[in-house]
């Protein structure tokens, strides 16, 4: 039987192919990338029963749309959001089945950024350094997807899940998304760093997968965050949900592609939890850091 692909009909502000990255190679200058909200990404290839490195489709924003050749079996999830076969809603957060010939689209969700498509046997493309995922700043792995495309099905499948539906994660009730962190190597450099958990944060449009930037609310009078009257740092390694503080006192939040060294303090890191958290945020939400 020939394996299933995909035609992209549209893609939205943003679809790349995503799996696990290429975590351990920061060494040789290679960021991790991989998806950006591994915890969606994972329930979508649970619940079409692939292998945990199966790739899938990460949308940006909604607006992604594909038609199949031969027949096929998806699953959506992240945010809440819609999900179209042929016109007609049939929910996220389950598993498809497509038949030759049907299209999907995903829309925008109402809360959060990005959703996970994933298919039966994985999306395939060839890995570069072991990875098929798609580094917006470093420019391994395949491009960003384009209309026209043709997306192969591999065969990173196992045994079928007992499950093919899970609960969407239900949108958040408080003003402001709260951030935990732990204090970060170099919070010495600021004059006070406690000032960080002081106050909300504004998530900058300037954000993408490489970090979220983050001002104070417009007429806020929440203190700024100043650098101490010290020499500049060398450039030194910089992990995965950092918080960067630049001369600007606009903190960056160090998503997926973030760069694998900078020179700028970082004051925090997220945990792992409220690294998932930021993966979904978009312009305009309000953020709180709390040590924890």
């Amino acid at each position: 039987m020939t394996p299933a692909e995909f035609t992209v009909c549209s893609t939205g502000p943003l679809a790349t192919i995503q799996d696990l990255g290429r975590p351990g190679n920061a060494h040789l200058g290679v960021p991790r990338s991989g998806a950006a909200d591994s915890e969606s990404f994972g329930l979508a290839n649970r619940l079409v029963g692939n292998l945990p490195d199966a790739a899938c489709v990460e949308v940006t924003l909604g607006g992604f749309s594909a038609r199949v050749h031969g027949t096929a079996l998806i699953a959506v999830t992240g945010p809440a959001t819609r999900v179209r076969v042929d016109g007609h809603d049939v929910g996220s957060h389950s598993a498809i089945p497509l038949r030759n010939g049907q299209s999907v689209s995903v829309t925008a969700p109402r809360h959060g950024c990005r959703n996970y498509i994933a298919v039966r046997g994985g999306f395939d493309a060839a890995p570069e350094l072991g990875s098929r995922s798609t580094d917006t700043l470093s420019g391994l792995g395949p491009p960003p997807l384009s209309v026209k495309d043709r997306l192969a099905v591999g065969d990173l499948s196992g045994d079928w899940p007992a499950v093919m539906l899970a609960p969407p994660p239900a949108a958040g009730t408080e003003p402001a998304v709260i951030l935990p962190v732990r204090p970060g190597p170099r919070a010495d450099r600021l004059v006070d760093p406690g000032q960080l958990v002081i106050g909300r944060w504004q998530v900058n449009p300037a954000s993408n997968r490489i970090g979220v930037r983050l001002d104070r609310p417009s007429k806020s009078t929440e203190p700024p965050l100043v650098h101490r009257d010290l020499p500049e740092l060398r450039s030194e390694g910089v992990p995965l949900g950092g918080v960067q503080v630049p001369p600007s006192g606009q903190p960056v939040i160090f998503l997926a592609d973030h760069p694998v060294t900078g020179g700028y303090p970082t004051v925090a890191v997220l945990t792992p939890a409220s690294l998932i958290r930021a993966a979904q945020l978009v312009s305009g939400d309000s953020v709180r850091f709390v040590v924890g």
